[in-house]
């Protein structure tokens, strides 16, 4: 049975292309003597497929065809995006254009519900944070479906959908977070070079890789990753309806996802398919999705091709500590 937006969207088509061919009609045959029959048969043909497409364009804003949003969660989490390496860009959206995707679908007249695909393996705090709040405000039913990896910073972002479905492999966890540096104080001490920075405040170049911790140092950044960490337990407990004391119990191991499901950390196991009929006994309708992705303008496309040769040159070296403490990288 035709569904009532499905005539809608056919009729806005239909008068769009008709109004096309008569414009096209009345420019390139009627009033210009001087072309000839076939060049204006070819030219109303032209206008008519112009106008088809604009007036589906519309139709699909006036009558979605969809009813559920997906958006895409897949690599290491950053602002800018990941998955690059030194001669290599990002490959993956950073988390600023995820959270820009889910408010484009919670503001969608067709997207009665989010769905959120996750496949990472955690990263930056502050970004998995940005993209679990977004998902949060997001205004419908929330499902998120682990298809390989959900860990860490991925599971942060799960926490804030109402339900979190995985198959039977993949990875779920991680729940917790670590701080980490490069030591270099031996390999230069071999190679002649002694560290010497002039700061104002005592714990500014604590984590700093040319040097030694200090113990009062370790435990200033120990206590960092701790705050970190409870905020992240707090998360997760609200969110999931966990206890802090079973959470902190994991020890931020890894389980796949039947485990998963036994100790509660995912709702249910199941494939694409069983999520949406999870979606569709939701809405009460048979459910449509749509792919939701990044809007990239001309200076989004001119700033991600500087990019790439940036890290061609490795220049992408600079951003290995970005949002960093002074070279101690903190992530979940």
């Amino acid at each position: 049975m035709v569904g009532a937006d499905s005539l809608v969207r056919l009729g806005v088509v239909l008068l769009g292309t008709a109004v096309a061919v008569a414009a096209g009609a009345l420019a390139f045959v009627v009033f210009p003597a001087s072309l000839t029959d076939l060049l204006g048969v070819v030219l109303v043909v032209l206008t008519a497929l112009v106008g088809a497409r604009i007036a589906s364009s519309v139709a699909g804003s006036v009558a979605p065809s969809h009813n559920v949003a997906e958006v895409a969660v897949e690599g290491p989490i950053t602002r800018d995006g990941g998955g690059g390496s030194i001669t290599s860009p990002p490959t993956s959206p950073g988390a600023d254009d995820i959270v820009e995707q889910i408010e484009r679908a919670d503001e969608d007249r067709g997207a009665e519900a989010l769905l959120l695909k996750l496949n990472t393996p955690g990263g930056q705090i502050v970004p998995s944070e940005d993209i679990r709040l977004a998902a949060v405000a997001f205004d419908g039913p929330t499902v998120a479906y682990a298809t390989d990896v959900c860990a860490s910073g991925g599971y942060d972002i799960a926490a804030g959908c109402d339900e979190l479905w995985a198959r039977e492999g993949s990875i779920v966890g991680s729940i917790g977070v670590i701080g980490s540096r490069v030591n270099a104080k031996e390999l230069a001490d071999r190679v002649g070079l002694s560290y010497e920075q002039l700061t104002a405040g005592e714990y500014k170049d604590a984590g700093t890789p040319l040097k030694e911790f200090e113990e009062h140092e370790r435990e200033y950044l120990q206590g960092l990753i701790d705050d970190y960490y409870d905020q992240f337990v707090e998360t997760v407990a609200e969110g999931r309806g966990l206890d802090e004391a079973a959470i902190r119990d994991t020890e931020a191991r890894i389980f796949l996802g039947t485990e998963a499901h036994e100790l509660g950390l995912v709702d249910d196991i199941g494939t694409r398919e069983d999520v949406e009929a999870r979606l569709e006994s939701e809405l009460g309708e048979p459910v449509t999705v749509a792919e939701f992705e990044p809007q990239r303008g001309l200076r989004s496309k001119i700033r991600g091709g500087a990019q790439a040769v940036a890290f061609a040159l490795g220049a992408g070296l600079t951003t290995a500590f970005e949002g960093d403490v002074d070279g101690f990288s903190f992530r979940q």
